[in-house]
């Protein structure tokens, strides 16, 4: 039996690759990779010429059967994605599940990581953190995730696509306008970039400076002080002001305080039986 081999590629810069990734690129009899354009200009960089086959998101439900056939009666494959882990919001997840369900041997690789790169230099704390891929495009999931951020203590990071880190950027600065965010991008490549302030400084550099390349943000996590219901409920009550309902607005200033709903919602109704 041979073994899986799940290398960390660069994210960037192409002089981020240890002995041990370039001598287990050698060694193996294939690489299994999400572009083989990309995984060629590395081995070119590195004079190593192991035959390459495409493995991504749309060809893996198909090709993870054939590669661990291929492992089980061929030779040793390493698993090579377009930059930094497989896995980790990148192929991978499924050929390593179906490998050890088969008890083939695999190991990683170790080598560069966008997550951790950019947790480092963004200046925020480290000691814990929580990684959250990308955030949901729109609609209940993306309102759920911003939920769950509110109550947040860990230092958060995610990916974000340049076409979409202004709606990001707008919709932290609306839920959490105190937040120091740290935006990086081109990590490790000639004009890498990290940009660290609240959501909506960031939001004005970026309508200034167009986005370009990949990003990963990393938010501060929530403050440790307990939440303030008066804080909640005079929140919720310039919302209902402003025409909102009542049960729209405990709803949105129980997300942003992380008090409790009901609490601002029944505050709301003494106020208006109050009133009458």
């Amino acid at each position: 039996m041979h073994t899986l081999y799940l290398c960390a590629s660069p994210i960037g810069n192409l002089e981020d690759v240890s002995l041990r990734l370039i001598r287990t690129l050698n060694e193996v009899s294939l690489i299994a990779c999400e572009d083989t354009r990309t995984s060629a200009t590395l081995l070119a960089r590195y004079d190593i010429h192991t035959p390459l086959t495409a493995y991504h998101d749309h060809n893996k439900a198909r090709e993870t059967d054939r590669l661990i056939d291929y492992l089980l009666t061929e030779g040793d494959l390493a698993l090579l994605t377009d930059a930094g882990m497989p896995a980790v919001s990148d192929p991978g997840y499924e050929l390593a599940c179906a490998a050890q369900d088969r008890q083939i041997p695999l190991t990683v690789i170790p080598g560069p990581s966008a997550v951790l790169t950019a947790l480092v230099l963004a200046g925020l704390p480290t000691d814990r953190f929580v990684f959250d891929g990308f955030l949901p495009k729109g609609g209940k999931a993306r309102r759920d995730r911003l939920k769950d951020w509110a109550r947040e203590p860990r230092t958060i990071v995610f990916f974000e696509a340049p076409h979409r880190i202004l709606a990001t950027l707008a919709d932290l600065a609306d839920h959490f306008p105190d937040r120091q965010v740290a935006a990086c991008r081109e990590l490790t490549k000639r004009f890498e970039e990290v940009v660290k302030d609240t959501p909506q400084g960031l939001l004005d550099h970026f309508n200034e400076n167009p986005p370009r390349g990949e990003f990963v943000l990393v938010m501060a996590g929530a403050p440790s002080q307990a939440p303030d219901p008066e804080a909640a409920v005079n929140l919720a009550r310039s919302l209902t002001q402003e025409g909102m309902r009542t049960k729209e607005a405990a709803k949105i200033a129980a997300e942003k305080t992380g008090v409790s709903k009901r609490l601002v919602y029944q505050a709301l109704i003494a106020d208006d039986r109050q009133a009458d």
